[in-house]
């Protein structure tokens, strides 16, 4: 595998929800490639995203229904339209669900054989996770969305809702079809964008929702009891940031039963996510070395404890099953020196968050004086204030540390904190698309512990200088993140 993470370059970080489209969410349609257009036409050799999978109601792509599955909400109606199963005037009027219905039938009527074929094989491929995801949310459909551990005693356990799948037989192909859709057209904008020299940057959560095809499918490999609630769940002791700490609610794994079974539920899951990306962010690195286990009847996380994780077993097996991993390490936070050895025993790049660097003296490891090579630098992750908004909420000492590291980088904020991460040793560094926009706080994608407006940040194309390629292309020659990639 062509690892991009050998050569420095650069990235821009944007969820392809949040691109322009005209159904009130971004699609992987149009706009999609006009921003891959965007980013070569700059230079960028790196598209960085959040977790692609179907969300619930809170939008949150990181409590997804499904590690397999894509957010069908992406799913862009005027290729459709293009390919001959969805009528324009459908696809101009009707709901999202209306139109993939529509188009199911306009398949069926109008697809050659090559892409009926198309359509068999990806059921075959992918049944290891298809068939089961499709009977879960046609369950969960008929149950009024309901998370599967309020459904009746008969569909919770999934091996006695099998026997009932014929009475979900319709629902289940729908949702078997609209994946299709969904995996069709990635594939297509994967394949543009390793003809630009773009590489797709994914991002993969450790813990799955508890309300999930995973766990009702899998209940044996997560700390669920008999009736699907959890024992123990995943969170992050007390810090400097937070008395309680933070109790996340996620079931845990069953580390013991998935070691046994040579780790195939985390193969599987890799071997989707390394058909749609190119590389991979893996959340929460460091529970893979010790992870927090909290009691599932305690409201916080103080009574946890920490717990070996899997370590290098985990991430032998992967390299065994696909060679070199292209993986970058969620390593924020207080990382002990054993989760830097277990990073650094991958090669596994670390993250270096920029707004998080003049807190502190000269040994902090974010100031880019301190930054190594294998790493991978930010100005702000999806979870930070927009660099504008952080640096007008700065206080007097913080502004000073700022302002005094910057001056070597004459310019209106944000663009100090732009080029100080171009400028880093990490190999790759990679610019919220909030950042290379100037926009303020109220564009910021999430703000961690806080449940309203998250998630839904959209930009327009008429927010684009004309002149913001080029730009941003000087910086990536003048720093040398030109390296090609394919």
């Amino acid at each position: 595998m062509n690892n991009p993470l050998r050569d420095r370059r650069a990235g821009v970080l944007l969820h392809p929800t949040s691109l322009p489209g005209p159904h009130g969410c971004g699609n992987i349609g149009q706009d999609a490639r006009r921003f891959i257009d965007f980013l070569q036409s700059a230079g960028i050799t790196v598209w960085q995203m959040l977790p692609l999978g179907p969300t619930h109601a809170d939008r949150s792509p990181y409590q997804c229904l499904s590690v397999h599955a894509g957010n069908t909400g992406l799913i862009c109606l005027d290729d459709l339209v293009a390919a001959g199963w969805l009528s324009p005037a459908l696809a101009a009027s009707a709901s999202l669900q209306e139109c993939l219905l529509a188009a199911k039938t306009g398949f069926a009527a109008t697809a050659t054989p090559a892409q009926h074929k198309g359509y068999a094989d990806f059921r075959d491929t992918h049944a290891f996770w298809l068939d089961a995801y499709a009977l879960y949310q046609a369950i969960r459909q008929s149950q009024d969305n309901r998370p599967w551990f309020e459904w009746p005693a008969a569909l919770r356990d999934w091996q006695q809702a099998v026997t009932l799948e014929a009475d979900h037989a319709a629902a289940a192909e729908q949702v078997r079809f609209e994946q299709y859709l969904f995996f069709s057209q990635w594939a297509a904008l994967h394949r543009y964008a390793r003809t630009h020299g773009v590489a797709l940057f994914g991002d993969m959560p450790i813990y799955v929702a508890h309300d999930s095809a995973d766990v009702w499918a899998n209940p044996e490999l997560f700390t669920v009891n008999d009736a699907g609630l959890p024992e123990t769940v995943a969170g992050v002791p007390p810090d400097y940031f937070s008395e309680t700490g933070q109790r996340w609610g996620n079931p845990l794994y069953c580390w013991d039963i998935l070691e046994q079974q040579d780790f195939g539920w985390w193969v599987e899951r890799f071997k989707t996510q390394l058909e749609l990306f190119d590389l991979l962010r893996l959340d929460h690195f460091r529970g893979f070395e010790k992870f927090w286990e909290i009691p599932a009847d305690c409201d916080t996380a103080i009574d946890g404890h920490w717990v070996p994780g899997p370590g290098g077993r985990l991430f032998d097996r992967l390299r065994g099953e696909f060679g070199e991993l292209p993986i970058v390490a969620e390593d924020l936070g207080i990382i002990t020196a054993e989760v830097d050895a277990l990073r650094m025993a991958y090669d596994f790049p670390g993250m270096k968050i920029l707004q998080f660097a003049f807190d502190g003296g000269e040994d902090n490891p974010y100031l880019p004086d301190n930054h190594e090579r294998l790493s991978v630098v930010y100005t702000g992750t999806h979870d930070n204030d927009t660099t504008l908004g952080w640096y007008h909420s700065l206080d007097e000492t913080m502004r000073g540390r700022f302002e005094k590291y910057a001056v070597r980088y004459p310019g209106e904020m944000p663009w100090p904190l732009v080029e100080m991460a171009m400028n880093s040793k990490a190999t790759l560094a990679v610019l919220p698309m909030q950042d290379i926009l100037s926009l303020g706080s109220d564009n910021r994608m999430n703000t961690p512990g806080t449940t309203a407006n998250n998630w839904q940040w959209r930009f327009s194309w008429t927010q684009v200088p004309a002149e913001l390629a080029a730009r941003i292309h000087e910086l990536v020659e003048r720093y040398t993140r030109n390296n090609t990639w394919l």
